[in-house]
């Protein structure tokens, strides 16, 4: 019978006709006890008048109603605007009515008929009064029934601000949200052993887990806008080992048409930590540069290729034409773009390393800007492939960039990683030999050839995340290759704003290093992700170190041997002085490798590339014997 009671009242709502009727049957009885107010509650009046003239009020109060709509609002859901309606529809029966009134009177139309404007007044308050305190007074009653009806989810808010307050109000509001509000926390002193709501403020340092059992707390939701990854994390590093669940309210340019929902209140997820607060471009500069240009955009298909042709779109470019040879995945940013009725946009499907096909292409759209983001960047595979990298990294980066110069491109713009200093692996490596190649032809050219240099980004193709929840969901292990090994990580978004940002204010030949923040072990965040997935390390899911795989690195750096950085205005770019190349040399040797690659044995690959970046030694890898001169037997 609850179960059943609960259903009827959390998914049906009170029809219109009932409520215009409800509310009628207010408005007549508000009429009578007007007279019997006027008139010291004894019937010294012509009770045949009232009669007479209450259809006339009525009618009149079911025009108002139906012309200002008070009748359709949920009412479980009332709140001011529907009391705005109601002094509205009110407003409009005392001024039609006491219009009338006055005309008759000065006409003399109807004999007998008068209303005495003090009652129509006291009928005014009445209609106030009575119609919005029934619509609260059934929201009361509605949820007192489904409170005693429904199990309650105890809940903490953590955030007294302007979030925590919306947080608290749409919570209460919600009849789905199935909640009980036992408290606020809040880092500010000044508000602790305080009421707010009828609900007191705790002091952080007094939610134990003492006091998580003692309260059967649910769940903490942390309601602070603008809250930095540090001090997210310290806060849920205080909680995450409580019994409850850890959740967050998002940011308010997520929320759904500027309204914050209980559903879009989230579980912490290991990105809300990693992630910095996103920067906003106000760069008038970046408007300039990208207006009426042909922007052209390889690898647009992948995590960041796609990111960065999305932000462009809010640029009044001329033309963007996105190449990737991953036909479903550009098949899908297709239909974003479409979905979005984004014009002047061209998907194409071809290869970097096909260069008739690429020639065809700059030869018909005579791009303006290129950024250069297609490229394998998997170290394991790499270094079992190591020629398809170069084919891929290094001669398709020669092929467009070749192509920008000879099609007098104003700017080519590359897409390079952390693992291209002091490179340990294939992958990284042939991101150097891009980098030097680039660095290079920008001497000879009139294209400026700029490149961003940044490491991991959260969410994309391959990254560790996905990896490590799949693992979680699996029951575990999460394998990690080494206990000290760690990482730099950055979201996308931000990553492609950086890159923006740093194409437009490159004159040429830079190398643009990112400021990635500090590095994260990779050991802590499978543990972090294990505690924000409601789980023990090591009861429920455990962690085994597997080893590092061939080429990768325990720490990766921004800086090359000899590089140095110069400051931008951007705080987050700096500039890293390259190292002095021997131009002629290096541009002979990639051309070399290039024309070589698909020959050559997978040794001779990889000793042309040393020979090229002499920085490159291999770390647990086959070719580690290639950096011992004597041991080198082809």
């Amino acid at each position: 019978m609850k179960s059943f009671l609960k259903d009827k009242l959390l998914h049906s709502n009170v029809p219109r006709w009932v409520v215009l009727a409800i509310d009628l049957y207010l408005v007549a009885n508000t009429f009578v006890i007007a007279y019997l107010i006027r008139f010291n509650f004894k019937f010294n009046f012509e009770v045949s008048k009232l009669s007479a003239q209450l259809p006339l009020v009525l009618f009149i109060a079911i025009s108002s109603f139906l012309i200002v709509g008070s009748y359709k609002g949920i009412i479980r859901h009332t709140g001011y605007r529907d009391a705005i309606k109601i002094i509205k529809s009110s407003t409009i029966i005392l001024t039609v009515l006491a219009f009338m009134v006055m005309v008759n009177r000065s006409l003399n139309l109807v004999a007998d008929f008068t209303i005495p404007i003090s009652i129509l007044l006291i009928h005014y308050l009445l209609n106030l009064v009575v119609l919005i305190a029934s619509r609260y007074v059934y929201k009361s009653i509605y949820y007192l029934i489904v409170s005693d009806i429904k199990i309650d989810t105890k809940i903490l808010i953590y955030g007294v601000g302007e979030s925590g307050l919306l947080t608290y109000s749409v919570l209460k509001n919600d009849a789905k949200s199935n909640v009980k509000i036992i408290g606020f926390v809040d880092d500010d002193k000044d508000k602790w052993e305080k009421i707010m709501n009828g609900v007191p403020i705790f002091n952080p340092a007094t939610i134990t887990k003492a006091f998580i059992d003692k309260k059967n707390i649910d769940e903490i939701i942390i309601s602070i806008q603008k809250i930095s990854s540090i001090q997210l994390m310290k806060i849920v590093d205080r909680y995450a080992s409580f019994p409850v669940k850890v959740k967050i309210v998002p940011p308010v340019e997520d929320w759904i048409n500027n309204d914050l929902n209980a559903h879009q209140i989230k579980a912490i997820k290991i990105e809300d930590l990693l992630g910095r607060a996103p920067i906003k471009l106000n760069n008038p500069i970046l408007e300039q540069e990208f207006n009426d240009k042909r922007i052209l955009i390889t690898g647009a298909a992948g995590s960041i290729g796609s990111e960065i042709a999305r932000q462009i779109t809010h640029f009044n470019y001329s033309q963007l034409i996105v190449i990737d040879q991953a036909e479903s995945d550009l098949y899908n940013l297709q239909q974003y773009f479409w979905n979005k009725e984004i014009t002047n946009f061209t998907a194409i499907v071809a290869d970097v390393r096909n260069k008739k096909r690429m020639e065809a292409i700059f030869n018909e759209y005579k791009p303006d800007i290129v950024f250069h983001a297609a490229a394998y960047k998997h170290v394991p595979l790499m270094e079992e492939y190591p020629n398809e990298a170069v084919a891929v990294n290094v001669k398709g980066t020669k092929i467009i960039a070749d192509l920008s110069s000879r099609y007098k491109a104003k700017k080519f713009v590359m897409i390079s990683t952390d693992k291209a200093v002091n490179p340990t692996n294939v992958m990284g490596a042939t991101k150097r030999i891009a980098e030097m190649y680039i660095n290079c032809l920008n001497k000879l050219s009139k294209t400026k050839f700029v490149t961003t240099r940044f490491g991991n980004v959260l969410g994309s193709n391959g990254s560790v995340i996905p990896l490590f929840q799949s693992q979680i969901n699996k029951g575990g292990p999460i394998t990690v290759t080494d206990i000290n090994i760690t990482r730099y990580f950055m979201t996308i978004p931000e990553a492609c704003q950086l890159v923006l940002e740093a194409g437009i204010m490159g004159n040429g030949g830079e190398i643009y290093v990112f400021d990635m923040g500090e590095s994260i072990k990779i050991h802590d965040l499978a543990l972090k992700m294990i505690q924000l997935s409601g789980l023990k390390h090591p009861e429920d899911i455990g962690i085994e170190i597997i080893g590092l795989r061939p080429g990768e690195k325990i720490k990766e750096e921004l800086l090359t041997n000899g590089e140095n950085t110069v400051a931008t205005y951007h705080p987050k770019i700096n500039i890293a002085q390259a190292q002095h190349l021997n131009d002629e040399m290096v541009l002979n040797k990639i051309n070399e490798l290039c024309t070589a690659n698909a020959k050559d044995t997978v040794f001779g690959t990889i000793i042309k590339m040393k020979e090229i970046v002499l920085e490159y030694i291999s770390n647990n890898s086959i070719f580690e014997t290639l950096d011992e001169p004597k041991k080198i037997k082809l």
